[in-house]
């Protein structure tokens, strides 16, 4: 080995146990504080002498996680499918189709990439009230299959760019139409795409927190993140059980990236190839 090739080496694994630890540390220094003694202020990253596992229980029932969870699961399942599918099926429709006023819809999209949630709070509440869905979970639902719809149409939509135009000239030959060229050839090969799609929007949809904040007023309908408002009282704030809760929320995030997380790198290493 070369000194150049050497030194590009170190200089590589270097950058990456740097972030590794960036990524790390965070998380252990939430799991040493978490099994501190409730009530106190842990200092620095150090394991407790006397570990409080009881912390965890806890913060499950103090935040009651058990309504939360649900809560949070029926939102994810209204959200994921509906918003991977109409995202599926309209990227593949701009990429592959001659849809009428593609590109003006298409830029549509990308303007609605720009707007930040923030800046829809108050619209959204006044059309849900008028609406009659304030404080249910579809006044969650509605709107977040709304935002997310144009990163997905994005993110499909490259995948759909890059796939072989003989693949469907192939398909037209054998007698296929549309939606058999779509379902049987497109969409098996767009499993990677839209399987990581569906883990960004678990993620986005999980933990999303100002607007089940802001539209529902019953804490049991909103997601778990809102769930670490009960460790904050009115003098302070009980580090060790919000840290205890923090960790009870991530867990199933992190299940679900380990799950899909060979569909995930698999997507973004075909969008780096192309």
């Amino acid at each position: 080995m070369t000194t150049s090739g050497l030194a590009h080496r170190v200089t590589r694994t270097g950058i990456l146990l740097a972030l590794m630890l960036f990524a790390v540390v965070p998380l252990l220094s939430m799991f040493t504080t978490a099994l501190a003694a409730p009530g106190s202020t842990p200092q620095g990253l150090s394991w407790p002498s006397d570990p409080h596992w009881h912390n965890f229980v806890d913060a499950w029932s103090t935040a009651n996680f058990v309504a939360l969870f649900r809560s949070s699961t029926l939102i994810v399942l209204g959200v994921v499918p509906a918003t991977v599918a109409m995202a599926t099926a309209a990227g593949y429709a701009l990429a592959q189709l001659k849809v009428p006023f593609g590109k003006a819809i298409y830029g549509l999209l990308l303007v609605g990439l720009t707007l930040p949630f923030e800046a829809l709070i108050t619209p959204l509440y006044y059309d849900l009230r008028s609406m009659g869905l304030l404080g249910t979970r579809l006044a969650i639902v509605l709107p977040l299959i709304g935002l997310l719809m144009p990163f997905g149409v994005f993110w499909m939509r490259a995948h759909f760019l890059g796939t072989e135009p003989a693949l469907t000239e192939a398909a037209k030959v054998d007698g296929a139409n549309t939606w058999q060229t779509f379902r049987r050839i497109h969409l098996p090969l767009a499993t990677s795409a839209w399987s990581a799609l569906s883990v960004l929007f678990f993620l986005a949809s999980w933990n999303q927190y100002l607007l089940p904040l802001v539209l529902v007023d019953d804490p049991t309908k909103r997601t778990v993140a809102g769930g670490l408002g009960a460790f904050q009282g009115q003098h302070g704030t009980d580090i060790v059980l919000l840290c205890a809760g923090s960790l009870l929320i991530i867990l199933p995030s992190l299940v679900i990236f380990l799950i899909f997380q060979r569909n995930f790198v698999k997507a973004l290493m075909q969008g780096a190839v192309k």
